[in-house]
């Protein structure tokens, strides 16, 4: 991950689009998908530094620089980001609800999918079958020791990660902050055929600055007067923009 990353014009492009002309077009009918728009206040130096002692990690350098320079939460991809707040119990991750996200395993190393998949098969070939058990009771008592194990792993899968955003119907946006994919973006939902994926742009994974800028390239196209879908993007000279493959995607 580049260290030099930096967000110039980020903060000022999502709070204009309160003023936006076309809002339904970007939001739908309701305005943003997680309300009005609003970005929190972005946080000291201190702050954070503050945050990454307290929670055993330090953060990759694409979000360290968006709270720094945007702001700790707010208006984002799909129902905005979580805001990483402090109170009496410490710092965390809060949805928009107050929700509070587990952090108890960011320090471990975020795993690869090679180690998720190989974790998988493996839990799935020790699942009891019926027929090794003398009866119904016994092999109950097997299965729902077993089924019970899914909850350990789940939390294993996604350790090393950070608890971004919700896309909505039981799937959510990670960030890894540890491992060889620190600061990339996955795609996290537990009813998909693969649980953990990696938010991509064609082969490549995408790392949280061109993510979220790709993302803000898009929406303020629309919120402008521009189609949902077309893909030639160009943002306003001097703000926000996405690099690398989603840099080319977006017409740059």
């Amino acid at each position: 991950m580049q260290s030099d990353v930096s967000w110039p014009g980020a903060r000022e492009q999502v709070l204009a689009l309160r003023e936006a002309p076309f809002p339904r077009r970007a939001f739908g009918a309701g305005g943003s998908s997680s309300g009005p728009v609003r970005l929190d206040r972005p946080l000291s130096e201190a702050e954070v530094a503050a945050a990454e002692r307290e929670l055993g990690v330090s953060f990759p350098p694409s979000y360290r620089t968006f709270l720094l320079e945007v702001g700790a939460g707010g208006t984002g991809p799909h129902y905005g980001l979580f805001s990483l707040r402090r109170d009496k119990r410490g710092w965390h991750w809060a949805d928009e609800f107050g929700f509070r996200h587990d952090s108890s395993l960011l320090d471990r190393p975020f795993p690869s999918m090679e180690e998720r998949a190989h974790w998988e098969e493996d839990f799935d070939a020790r699942e009891p079958d019926r027929k090794d058990f003398p009866d119904e009771q016994s092999y109950r008592r097997a299965f729902t020791a077993w089924d019970d194990e899914w909850d350990t792993l789940r939390e294993e899968m996604i350790a090393g990660a950070i608890c971004l955003s919700s896309q909505g119907c039981g799937t959510y946006t990670w960030l890894a902050v540890t491992g060889p994919e620190r600061g990339t973006v996955w795609s996290v939902s537990w009813e998909a055929e693969v649980p953990v994926s990696p938010c991509s742009a064609g082969t490549d994974s995408v790392d949280f600055h061109d993510w979220y800028v790709s993302w803000l390239a898009r929406i303020t196209f629309q919120a402008y007067g521009g189609a949902p879908g077309e893909r030639r993007l160009r943002p306003p000279a001097g703000r926000a923009r996405p690099r690398g493959r989603l840099a080319r995607w977006f017409g740059r």
